[in-house]
Order: structure tokens, then C-alpha cells, then sequence
């Protein structure tokens, strides 16, 4: 069966230039194994670029409580490069000691204990650490494509023709975005629901199945929006913010004046008007906001090429991975780091309605920053453990010119 991610021997062939993860060492003892450190040198590089910048701006968006968000920050990125580098190396040797439902399991639990804490800002998304606030909902999104793509993994290419093999990630996705929903929170869930739908895809899952599933998620939307006012509120001050500029639209309003405002190179770092206590959250969700009233048009489109530029690569490395399990989590991961980006920076230029969805690597947060650079870990970590492998690639993936003969 021909495979999703499928290539000539020649044509895009992965060629790592480094040397294995266990190699045997040369001369007496050759026998015996040695470590050899696993890293993308460009995986590597993009997420120094975006550490830097992300440092930056949130030191400049911050307004009049600037160093204390950026001493915060560089503390949560110090633990998140410290988690990255040991799952970076260690990641795959750890996972064969478990399976990821248990991960499911604590996620559950975590989403379970914060409904139960103090509401901040109306709604139960954080539990209080101390110094630290942990937000669950960040750590479902790398848990569930853990799990996911175990799951598919292990059924290979059967989705195309037997439809119950969707129904246990179903059910165990079904829960999580419940829990999540209950904080009540629908910005994270319908980021991985798409993150979900694209692995489910890629995996060989019928088109016609899927178009089901997404009929069938039309009525819980609804729902939501009929149910919770001000979720409908928002979608129309989306569609006409300028009419509810005053209300409901007063963000999405202010966000579009810092945008405009900045033309095409920007006013400079630090000379946002708008931060200075006019555009709220102006440094977790609308950073992408001052970001372009502060180096323009032109500065902005270097960070969105960087983000092409991740995401390009990571669905490279996940073509590239011989092992199903890798070659999804890869992508998975990828995924949904850039779709997060995405779906934040449409919100801030009205494309899309606003949410609290934070903008990966620069919006201040302990749980997205540390959770963001883990992921980064794990996919590095996948990445130069298939670099190495020598035995062919199984197959697992239905051709998506094939999938539904």
C-alpha cells in the first residue's frame, strides 16, 4: 500500500550529517555502545531565533511592568530549554517505558483538579502553584497527540476501511475537549480538533468519515454559541467591529489601530502607543498586535516566515521518520505549534474571532512557553533518532490519490 508521505529513493531523501544515537565506538571495546548527542541543527536554530525574539517583545509589550514579566519570562524559557534538552535526547528511550494512555489519565486529572480552583477572570483554566500557574489545557495539547499518534500508529493503514478504528482517539479526544470546554474554554479544543482532523488525515482515515465527524460537531458549536452569550457577542462584533468598537469589539478595535499604525517598518521597539494600558492582554494574546505597531509590515513577515519555515521543516523530518508513531507525533506537534501561531495572529488582524490563544514562544506564560519548548524537545528528539535509522520505512500511510478506491 503506497503511503500519505511517500517519496522517491533519491528525491527527498533525508541525509542526517549526524552520527548515530548509540554508536559503537572504534578500536578495543567496540562492542560497547556510545552516546552520541541527538539535535536538528535547524530545529535548533529556529527555536533560538524564537526564544530571542520572543524575549524581546515581551519585554517591549509589556509596558510599564516590563521587567518583571521579562524576568519571569526568562525564567519559564530557562525551564523550558532545560525540559527541551533532556527530552531531546532522552524522549523516545522514556516513552518505551509507558504508554501514553497514562499520560491521558494525568492529563484528565489535571483538567478535573482545575475546575475545582479559585476562577480567575471568570473562568477555571489555571491551577495556583505559588510563583507558578499551570495550566492543564497546554499540557493536553502534547498529551493528546502523544496519544493519537501511538494509536494510529498501531492500526497503520486499516482507518480507510474499517470506521470504528476512529472510535477509541475519538472518545479519548471527546473527553479531553469536554473537560477543556468546561472551564469553559473553546479556543484550545477547536485547535485540536483541527490538529486531530489533520493527523486522522494523513494517517489514511476516509474522507467521507471525516466530512461525518465534522457535521457532527456543527451542534455542539452551536451550542456553545447560543449557550454561552458572549461567545456570540463576539462573533458579531468579528463581523462589524467597528459598530461594537465601544463593547464587545473593543479589543479586536484597538488591535487593528496598532496594526495599521505601523506600516510598513514600524514605529520601533518600545514606542508602542497602544500597549501603554489602551489594548488589554497587549503581552499574552494581542503580543502579535504591538509586534507589528513596532517593526511593521516588513518585521512581522520575518516571524510568519519563521513559522513557515518550522512548519515546513517539521513535516519534512515527519515524511522523512521510517517509524509511523515518530512520523506523527512529528507532524502533530508541528502542527500544532504553527496552527496555534496562525489562529493568533488571524485573531489580532480580524481574520478570525478573538480567542485566548496565546502566540507560541512570544506571549508571556509559564505553561504555554514551558509546554511549547517540550514539544520542541520531543519532535528534535524523534527527528535524530530516525536520522539514524538504517531498516526501511514500514507501510503505514495510505496514498492520499488512493485512499478512498
Amino acid at each position: 500500500m503506497k503511503k500519505l508521505f511517500s517519496k522517491s529513493a533519491k528525491k527527498h531523501t533525508f541525509r542526517p550529517k549526524q552520527t548515530a544515537f548509540f554508536q559503537p565506538s572504534a578500536g578495543r571495546g567496540a562492542s560497547r555502545q556510545e552516546w552520541t548527542p541527538i539535535m536538528d541543527q535547524k530545529l535548533a536554530l529556529i527555536t533560538f531565533i524564537f526564544i530571542c525574539f520572543g524575549l524581546v517583545f515581551t519585554y517591549s509589550s509589556s509596558a510599564f511592568d516590563s521587567s518583571s514579566y521579562f524576568t519571569r519570562q526568562i525564567v519559564f524559557d530557562t525551564i523550558g530549554v532545560a525540559a527541551a534538552l533532556f527530552l531531546s535526547q532522552f524522549y523516545v528511550k522514556i516513552q518505551r517505558s509507558f504508554s501514553p494512555i497514562w499520560l491521558m489519565y494525568i492529563t484528565w486529572g489535571f483538567l478535573i483538579a482545575v475546575l475545582f480552583t479559585k476562577p480567575i477572570a471568570n473562568v477555571h483554566r489555571w491551577i495556583d502553584l505559588g510563583p507558578f500557574n499551570l495550566q492543564p489545557s497546554e499540557i493536553a495539547k502534547v498529551t493528546l497527540v502523544l496519544y493519537v499518534a501511538h494509536y494510529l500508529g498501531q492500526v497503520q493503514g486499516k482507518l480507510n476501511k474499517n470506521w470504528k478504528m476512529l472510535a477509541k482517539p475519538l472518545v479519548v479526544s471527546g473527553i479531553t475537549f469536554v473537560l477543556i470546554g468546561l472551564a469553559p474554554d473553546l479556543g484550545t479544543p477547536l485547535l485540536m480538533a483541527a490538529v486531530l482532523i489533520a493527523m486522522l488525515f494523513v494517517a489514511g482515515a476516509n474522507l467521507k468519515h471525516l466530512f461525518f465527524l465534522g457535521l457532527a460537531a456543527v451542534p455542539v458549536l452551536l451550542y456553545q454559541l447560543l449557550f454561552y452569550g458572549y461567545r456570540l457577542k463576539r462573533l458579531l462584533s468579528f463581523l462589524d467591529p467597528e459598530a461594537t468598537a465601544s463593547t464587545t469589539g473593543y479589543q479586536l478595535h484597538l488591535s487593528f489601530l496598532a496594526v495599521g499604525s505601523g506600516g510598513w517598518f514600524g514605529k520601533g521597539l518600545g514606542n508602542s502607543e497602544l500597549k501603554l494600558e489602551y489594548l488589554p492582554e497587549a503581552h499574552t494574546d494581542f503580543i502579535f498586535s504591538i509586534m507589528c505597531e513596532e517593526v511593521g509590515l516588513i518585521g512581522v513577515l520575518c516571524v510568519v516566515a519563521l513559522f513557515c519555515w518550522l512548519l515546513i521543516r517539521g513535516v519534512s523530518l515527519a515524511r522523512a521518520a521510517r517509524n509511523s508513531f515518530h512520523s506523527l507525533t512529528i507532524f502533530g506537534l508541528t502542527l500544532t505549534i504553527c496552527l496555534q501561531a496562525f489562529f493568533n495572529m488571524g485573531m489580532a488582524i480580524g481574520l478570525l474571532p478573538p480567542k485566548g490563544i496565546a502566540l507560541p514562544f512570544f506571549s508571556y506564560g509559564g505553561s504555554s512557553v514551558i509546554m511549547t519548548l517540550v514539544m520542541m524537545g520531543i519532535i528534535i528528539n524523534m527527528a535524530g533518532t530516525e536520522a539514524q535509522a538504517q531498516a526501511p520505512r514500514h507501510e503505514d500511510f495510505t496514498d492520499f490519490r488512493n485512499r478512498n478506491r
